[in-house]
């Protein structure tokens, strides 16, 4: 192992006679575990490269200036203020000793009695650099921010008098994967278009503005069931959302998007492509190779243990709980990532006082949703199928009580209330510009 001499030194935290519970992750999974050893005769050491946790599910709506960025963050020190057990680290975790039980991280080493892996994941380009140097993801607030400042950009490129050939790629907009992500973000930046683009760039025609959603499946929301998907491509084609089934991307140069399609090859001329068509779990060097299988997730038991170790688990994104009924393991989703966090807390106590564990993993399927466009949505429930506008009040209701803190719920509700009767309150600000990655 390789170990810079400067970061050779151990984190300066409390010793006590509790066992020593080291945490990566501040998403959904290690949030909602944490919380449940709250108090509890263990202490935990959470580190995490950045200083917030943040709501993934409505990093879109910061993407079309729908939301400001803090709406969907909490800080990590304010969220766990009354956590007397818990200490934060904000560090790079950059290996994993698990044969002395020790954490290797940029600012220094850790030991741990009980690792949990909590890494959640990014976005899978499946190997395209070039796509990956000119697209963007939408896994992070970073992602999200770089979305809203590029889309301005164009826009703003667009209104100084190009010629056609120049600002037709500048104002159309391709998104590339037809799960809840992409059609959450093909619907809103049709809501924009609809709402804000007359109004605020009255230079650009109304019809200059193009979506685009590729989706390799023949149909949007695969995940979902046939109502859904039907009912949402409804919405996209009466948004004048152009939707490419059977379609995928070979390859962007940041330019030209080349998309093979049933009938051959067609090229897409667009100065933004977004990229949610995928993602892989954020695995970190020092873990046997043998547990990291398809989609670079950690092989876990139905306890969350990594398989071949006895005291490091992974949870959320990250872990892949392999049996004949999910073979491929459970959804990359956040419900997982909660209740995963939530009995594996329950799970480590017992294991800690009476040495074996008390509940295998099960995983509750509530349901599944996704909302396209202003005030429309579909939800999958165990009772019914709902869409429309009731399906958005549904969708609306659960996401809100979801997010974390009185402060970002005020915010978001009071946003959404007023932009269900207008759109003038977007805030369309470029706080940092955008620049493409460089070769």
């Amino acid at each position: 192992m390789n170990i810079n001499d400067k970061n050779n030194k151990y984190f300066c935290v409390p010793e006590n006679d509790y066992p020593r519970v080291v945490v990566i992750g501040a998403g959904f999974a290690g949030v909602n575990f944490i919380k449940k050893l709250k108090d509890k005769p263990v202490q935990i050491i959470l580190i995490d490269q950045n200083n917030y946790h943040q709501f993934q599910p409505l990093l879109y709506q910061v993407a079309i200036s729908g939301l400001e960025p803090d709406s969907v963050v909490s800080p990590i020190r304010k969220l766990f203020k009354s956590c007397i057990n818990m200490i934060y680290r904000m560090a790079k975790v950059e290996f994993i000793d698990t044969v002395n039980n020790c954490v290797q991280t940029n600012i220094g080493r850790v030991n741990y009695d009980y690792l949990v892996m909590a890494t959640g994941s990014s976005t899978n380009f499946y190997g395209s650099k070039n796509i990956e140097k000119n697209s963007i993801g939408l896994k992070s607030i970073n992602d999200a921010i770089n979305i809203r400042s590029w889309m301005l950009q164009n826009l703003e490129q667009a209104v100084e008098g190009c010629n056609l050939n120049e600002k037709d790629p500048l104002t159309k907009f391709v998104i590339v994967g037809g799960g809840p992500a992409g059609v959450e973000m093909a619907g809103a930046l049709a809501e924009f278009k609809k709402y804000l683009l007359g109004n605020d760039y009255p230079e650009i025609e109304y019809n200059a503005m193009q979506i685009c959603l590729i989706q390799s499946g023949d149909r949007v929301l695969p995940t979902m069931s046939k109502k859904a998907s039907k009912h949402a491509l409804k919405v996209l084609k009466r948004l004048n959302v152009e939707v490419l089934l059977n379609s995928t991307v070979k390859d962007y140069d940041g330019y030209s998007v080349t998309v093979i399609t049933k009938n051959g090859k067609k090229t897409i001329h667009a100065n933004t492509l977004i990229w949610t068509a995928g993602v892989k779990g954020n695995t970190i060097n020092g873990i046997d190779e043998n547990s990291i299988v398809f989609g670079n997730r950690l092989s876990v038991n139905k306890y969350n243990q990594v398989i071949g170790s006895e005291n490091v688990f992974a949870i959320g994104d990250i872990a892949a709980m392999i049996s004949e009924a999910n073979p491929k393991g459970h959804p990359m989703v956040a419900q997982v990532a909660i209740q995963q966090g939530k009995i594996l807390a329950q799970n480590l106590l017992s294991k800690i006082n009476t040495g074996s564990f008390k509940i295998p993993f099960e995983y509750k399927d509530s349901g599944s949703m996704a909302t396209i466009g202003k005030k429309d949505a579909v939800a999958d429930l165990k009772i019914t199928f709902l869409n429309g506008r009731l399906g958005w009040l549904l969708w609306s209701a659960i996401h809100l009580f979801s997010i974390t803190g009185f402060k970002n719920k005020f915010k978001v509700s009071l946003n959404w209330m007023m932009k269900y009767f207008t759109y003038e309150k977007a805030n369309q600000l470029i706080i940092r510009k955008y620049q493409r990655k460089s070769s």
